[in-house]
């Protein structure tokens, strides 16, 4: 099915615009990425953040920024607070005829906040929001056009998966502060006793399907921790890496150049991952009877009660799992730590088509004059996009389980830091390149947390078949984008 624009127009990028992100032009060789090679380069090279944007905006400016974003707040980790307490410090030492107005605002009300604000022509100057969050203004005319050359970096030192991300029809409007991806975790102890390598994940998702049910019939308990609520981010985020290993998609995101016109949700390869979920669930009954209403929240203490045997998760997930094991008791104590010292984290399993994870990660932008409070003040917008994309800065504020968006910031020793001291963050950051934004449209959010759980649901509760349940959600998709 072909989309009909209707209000507006989203046009392929250009194979030039798309060029300055080849491996050639970039300062690290992402055609290596692996954890070995992730660890090889980091702490490499010394930074000056303060002379390199002195080239872009002369440190003694004078001028005034606003700027929004969702910060740390009292449920975060010391050491975020810490780092943020000492970016805006060190902002202050390097502009400090820069009059700063910043405000820090709750992840679940900024996007509503920022609507209003925008309506009365009251909004910030910079604004940082999550990956996808920015299409919705960038199609509407809120946004300027802004990529990293405009504060004194290169297009190609930032992910190509996270420069798809901020482009729409044809330009880009923004520049990827951080990324983030996941990794496969297995518990080795349950491998070994149902018969499978303790040492070695699945390689293909026919893999996992397969070790999900040998583990079940062996031992009784759930092989895989599938994920299927409705209307939760949680679902798309570990289907849509199955959906396009298999050679799916909600449209066509997975490809190189993606257009957003072609629905393929229910193409041969988006059925046949819909298929596998089917035959875990329903044939094998191999993952939880509870993934109808599971977010990865409850898999976490079937995990590491030793009753789920594989799941898809960030890195902080092994620090949960040790938070989790401290706190036990009793005889749950033994078991508790046996799966922490037992916890394995791999690349995600292949499909027959790509290996492929969310790309996730948050993006700057800056406001349109017009609609911002006071004005725009433009050579304080640069300056302070230029401090904060560094690489210095890039890597410190992704510290707790990002990465730098700028690719750059590997190769500090604050990057360096972060491996030495966060378990199991290169294996989850060696995914990168593996990477796939969701669609970058302003129909992706109702896309992916609403209908792609929905043909989850109706193929796994039998509700439909798994033919219908996909050529449902076609019909929803394209219904979708033509406004219907």
């Amino acid at each position: 099915m072909r989309r009909q624009l209707i209000g507006y127009a989203v046009a392929t990028l250009t194979t030039a615009s798309l060029m300055s992100s080849t491996v050639f032009a970039q300062a690290v060789d992402i055609s290596q990425w692996s954890p070995e090679y992730i660890r090889s380069i980091a702490g490499t090279e010394e930074v000056d953040t303060a002379a390199t944007c002195s080239a872009v905006v002369p440190l003694d400016y004078t001028g005034k920024l606003t700027y929004w974003w969702t910060g740390p707040n009292e449920a975060s980790p010391d050491i975020e607070r810490q780092i943020n307490d000492e970016f805006w410090a060190a902002w202050k030492a390097t502009y400090p005829n820069i009059e700063t107005d910043a405000q820090n605002i709750d992840y679940n009300q900024l996007l509503d906040k920022l609507r209003t604000a925008l309506l009365g022509n009251a909004g910030p100057m910079v604004l940082r929001l999550q990956i996808l969050g920015g299409i919705e203004f960038a199609s509407k005319g809120y946004f300027q056009e802004l990529r990293p050359e405009d504060v004194g970096y290169e297009t190609a030192n930032f992910w190509p998966g996270a420069m798809k991300s901020v482009a729409y029809d044809g330009k880009y409007y923004g520049i990827p502060t951080n990324n983030e991806t996941m990794g496969f975790i297995w518990n080795a102890d349950v491998f070994k006793r149902a018969g499978l390598d303790p040492e070695s994940p699945p390689a293909t998702w026919d893999d996992v399907v397969t070790y999900s049910k040998q583990i079940h019939d062996k031992l009784g308990i759930a092989g895989y921790g599938m994920v299927a609520k409705q209307n939760a981010g949680n679902t798309p985020f570990r289907f849509m890496p199955q959906m396009w290993a298999y050679g799916g998609g909600a449209l066509d995101e997975a490809s190189d150049t993606p257009t957003y016109d072609t629905v393929e949700i229910n193409n041969e390869g988006a059925k046949a991952a819909l298929q596998a979920s089917y035959d875990m669930y329903v044939r094998d009954q191999s993952v939880p009877v509870s993934a109808l209403t599971n977010t990865q929240n409850e898999n976490q203490q079937p995990f590491i009660a030793g009753q789920v045997a594989m799941v898809i998760a960030h890195p902080s997930e092994y620090a949960k799992m040790v938070d989790l094991a401290g706190k036990a008791t009793g005889a749950d104590k033994p078991v508790a730590d046996a799966v922490v010292a037992n916890m394995r984290y791999g690349l995600i399993p292949k499909g027959p088509a790509r290996r492929a994870v969310v790309f996730g990660g948050s993006n700057m932008h800056f406001i349109k004059p017009e609609y911002v409070d006071g004005g725009f003040d433009e050579t304080a917008a640069k300056a302070f996009a230029c401090f904060y994309n560094s690489p210095e800065w890039s890597t410190k504020l992704a510290w707790t389980g990002s990465n730098p968006g700028n690719l750059e910031g590997f190769k500090t020793k604050w990057m360096k830091e972060r491996l030495d001291s966060i378990k199991f963050l290169d294996v989850t950051t060696s995914m990168l390149p593996s990477g796939i934004p969701f669609p970058v449209i302003p129909q992706a959010t109702e896309i992916m947390n609403i209908i792609v759980p929905d043909m989850l649901q109706n193929a796994l509760t039998g509700k439909m078949t798994v033919d219908e349940a996909a050529d449902d959600a076609a019909r929803r998709v394209d219904d979708l984008l033509n406004g219907l």
